[in-house]
């Protein structure tokens, strides 16, 4: 019985928060490269702002994984 409870315990440390910490550094991947392709004129604050946070998120998420899911 008690291993039946650790088993549940461990398939379950995936919560919901991870999921929308991967989909917000999907959606900011995206925006980054689209301020990347944009020709006539460059926002070189809102390039450098999304480059600040997409390495914030990257990082994050590389924690998030090989500590929580893989432990």
């Amino acid at each position: 019985m008690f291993l039946a409870e650790e088993a549940v315990k461990e398939a379950s440390k995936i919560a919901t928060f991870d999921w929308f910490m991967l989909a917000f550094t999907v959606l900011i991947a995206i925006g980054f490269v689209r301020l990347l392709s944009v020709r006539p004129k460059k926002n070189y604050f809102a390039i450098a702002f999304t480059a600040v946070s997409l390495a914030l998120f990257l990082l994050i998420d590389f924690i998030m994984i090989t500590k929580v899911w893989m432990a």
